[in-house]
């Protein structure tokens, strides 16, 4: 829900979903200085998460999503 609010305050879009093994996968497209922001965003998480690791893979942006949603 954070991750939400976050990605739409920056115009991003995409999905972010809870994996099984506790971590959390995003897939965001947007204006490169926005996504750098939403990965920093991300480093410190939400209040009261943990955070122990981002991982960042930059691709080609696929221009396939109208929003930004969670998923299950």
């Amino acid at each position: 829900m954070y991750a939400q609010e976050k990605a739409e305050c920056l115009g991003l879009t995409g999905w972010i979903r809870n994996c099984d093994d506790g971590s959390v996968e995003t897939v965001a497209e947007g204006e490169e200085w926005l996504l750098k922001d939403f990965v920093e965003w991300h480093r410190l998480g939400p209040p009261h998460a943990q955070v122990d690791s981002v991982n960042v893979h930059y691709l080609n942006a696929t221009g396939e999503f109208r929003s930004f949603t969670v998923t299950g």
